[in-house]
């Protein structure tokens, strides 16, 4: 336990420097290099300022749910984040270009040395273009975020899936995160209503449903009792409901009339036609006594009947690969969430978004139903997955 909270206070510790030198950086770029004007500057550092210690208030605050003006400052934190995020991204965008654009100049002899004025139009210049670049991303990513969820289609075809059962369809739904600024009762039932209007066979929640515990947010996702399929609806743990309270959710969501799948499979079909649904812990759950078991989900299948898997996280492919699953479906990645952040997600997971193969298996990563954090989506709307399982090679 004490190892546990001294390397929490650690990261802590790391995680505000990083941030505070991310901060320092824009409050360089954006108010000191283009000399504004004194007011100007003061009101600008001392709101960058406010916004940096708002940060770890707004993290705590995320975690507490009685706080009387908690969603505004958590809504104002986090979505300062996602601006924190564009900008970062813009300004070492422009300052790779000055960079170039100085090393040429250098080199072809025309450096000009000692030029005050110059360097301050220069500085003038890209922190406009920062501002207006950042500020009209910012819009999209909003607008993108806070808007409808669209419906994406995809065909997997499963060489052992009967004929009788081609044209299946499952709806997979993924990183809601329940309890995150505008996510909350009204957005479910947006969802559901979405959801049922597909007709589907199986609906597949997979994993990072909630933000917080069961007492606060069993009325949030209450409307998830409606959903109505031929085979029911499937959950399987995200890392996420170990950090809100795996048990009690697993029980509410039972209590729902959510089948939820811990290690263990279940038949979709019938004795003459069927496939196999298996769904496994998180990854995460290793931290908190458990463990993904994909053998134990397994244990005594007929290896001739299709597999589905059901995974929060895409590298649980490799395992499943290993083990004869035709399709798994998984998401984590909310398909990177505010670009270019999916380029850094290639270094946890092997797929970010949509459908690939690892091995013979075939893998459909969502890019998620909700948001975690930023209310804000740039170049990876949120989707609700409709996959149509076809027979055949």
């Amino acid at each position: 336990m004490a190892r546990r909270a001294s390397s929490f206070v650690v990261f802590i510790g790391i995680a505000l420097s990083i941030l505070g030198a991310v901060h320092g950086y824009i409050w360089v770029r954006l108010v000191s290099e283009p000399a504004l004007p004194m007011v100007a500057r003061a009101l600008l550092t001392l709101l960058v300022a406010a916004l940096y210690l708002n940060i770890p208030i707004t993290f705590f605050l995320s975690r507490t749910r009685d706080f009387p003006l908690r969603k505004v400052v958590t809504t104002i934190g986090f979505v300062w984040l996602g601006v924190l995020f564009i900008l970062f991204t813009l300004l070492l965008a422009t300052d790779a270009v000055r960079l170039v654009a100085a090393v040429l100049s250098w080199l072809s002899g025309s450096a000009r040395v000692g030029d005050p004025d110059g360097r301050l139009t220069t500085a003038r210049l890209f922190a406009t273009l920062v501002a207006l670049l950042g500020g009209g991303a910012v819009i999209a990513a909003l607008r993108s975020g806070l808007g409808p969820v669209r419906v994406v289609e995809v065909r997997a075809r499963l060489a052992r899936l009967p004929k009788e059962l081609h044209g299946t369809t499952v709806v997979q739904l993924s990183d809601v995160h329940v309890g995150s600024a505008t996510i909350g009762r009204a957005f479910i039932e947006r969802i559901v209503a979405s959801v049922n209007a597909l007709a589907p066979d199986v609906v597949a929640i997979t994993g990072d449903l909630v933000d917080g515990p069961v007492a606060t947010l069993r009325d949030a996702v209450a409307p998830l009792a409606d959903l109505k399929s031929r085979y029911g609806t499937f959950f399987v743990t995200g890392n996420h409901e170990y950090y809100s309270g795996t048990e009690p959710w697993c029980n509410e969501l039972t209590s729902l009339g959510v089948r939820v799948l811990r290690n263990e499979r279940v038949l979709i079909g019938d004795d003459r036609s069927s496939f196999d649904l298996a769904g496994i812990d998180d990854i995460e759950s290793r931290r908190f006594g458990g463990g993904p078991d994909l053998g134990k989900a397994l244990e005594g299948r007929d290896p001739k009947r299709e597999l589905v898997l059901l995974a929060h996280q895409p590298r649980a492919a490799f395992e499943a690969d290993k083990h004869g699953v035709g399709l798994q479906l998984s998401g984590h990645t909310h398909g990177g969430q505010i670009w270019p952040w999916n380029y850094l997600v290639y270094l946890q997971q092997p797929i970010v978004a949509g459908l690939a193969k690892i091995g013979r298996t075939l893998v459909y990563v969502s890019r998620g139903t909700g948001y975690w954090g930023p209310p804000m989506r740039l170049h990876a709307p949120a989707e609700i997955t409709r996959i149509v399982l076809e027979s055949g090679t």
